[in-house]
């Protein structure tokens, strides 16, 4: 890897595991701003903003800025402000974290109730809902596609790393809107390509100098190989060697973790 120049760091489950830390996170980052590597942070998760991420961060050690950390959230506001009218209203299922995003790129979020009032939009943007799912958000949304409205989705990650274990992500929450209306969602976040391009926009880096880092293969994995990148699968997340062993996608480069990732660019 002696030719590469930036990272495409996936955070749940390579950085930290729910809210702890991965063994050595601030010692990689002091190595990876001493040998001047660039950096972006990509993460399908949806329910933070990257100032939350910031803070995050600085809280394990680690100073980043915002413009370092491209959450799906940011990245399907982005879409949705190249390809709609910055003036469309839009019914967000998700976490706060999504809604402020939302609203920060000028878009107005109407709210079930708003729907129930017959207030509609062109608009539903999906996303892992966990606090907030009720069946009236998911109900809502169902209506407003069933209408006509386009579906787009941050992610489709079935599951996501915790202290505990997988739990249900977005995709598994997006599969009730799938089925009640027979409408597959754009999806925006890994694999989809336009993840990729935005980091390496924020980066300005061409594909064949940047590595994507992840620990699953099926978004980390598949969509760095899809959009031109090597790979480095961690097995500090939710994919295991057995699992790997037997999976049609393999990565360019298999590490434990972090720290042995350091090691490896410490010796190309």
């Amino acid at each position: 890897m002696n030719d590469i120049k930036h990272l495409i760091l996936d955070m749940d489950g390579v950085l930290w595991r729910g809210e702890t830390p991965m063994p050595g996170l601030s010692t990689f980052f002091e190595f990876l701003n001493a040998q001047d590597y660039g950096y972006v942070l990509a993460t399908n998760n949806a329910m933070r903003t990257a100032e939350d991420y910031v803070a995050k961060l600085a809280k394990f050690g680690v100073q980043v800025s915002a413009r370092q950390v491209l959450t799906s959230s940011e990245a399907t506001a982005s879409y949705v402000q190249h390809t709609f009218e910055r003036t469309e209203r839009v019914y967000v299922m998700g976490e706060p974290g999504l809604k402020r995003v939302m609203e920060a790129a000028g878009f107005s979020v109407l709210t079930p109730e708003d729907v129930k009032k017959g207030e509609r939009c062109r608009l539903v943007v999906a996303g892992l809902s966990r606090q907030s799912l009720t069946y009236d958000l998911l109900a809502m949304a169902s209506l407003l596609i069933h209408e006509g409205a386009t579906f787009i989705a941050t992610n489709n990650d079935a599951t996501y790393p915790t202290e505990l274990g997988p739990l249900p992500g977005a995709g598994a929450v997006l599969s009730v809107l799938e089925t009640a209306t027979g409408v597959q969602p754009t999806v925006i976040g890994k694999p989809a390509p336009y993840m990729f391009q935005e980091a390496l926009r924020r980066l300005n880096s061409p594909a064949d100098k940047t590595v994507m880092v992840g620990d699953r293969l099926s978004t980390d994995i598949a969509g760095g190989q899809q959009a031109g990148l090597r790979t480095v699968l961690l097995l500090s997340g939710v994919t295991s060697q057995k699992e790997l062993s037997f999976a049609k996608i393999q990565p360019d480069y298999i590490y434990d973790d972090i720290q042995a990732l350091q090691r490896a660019l410490a010796s190309s």
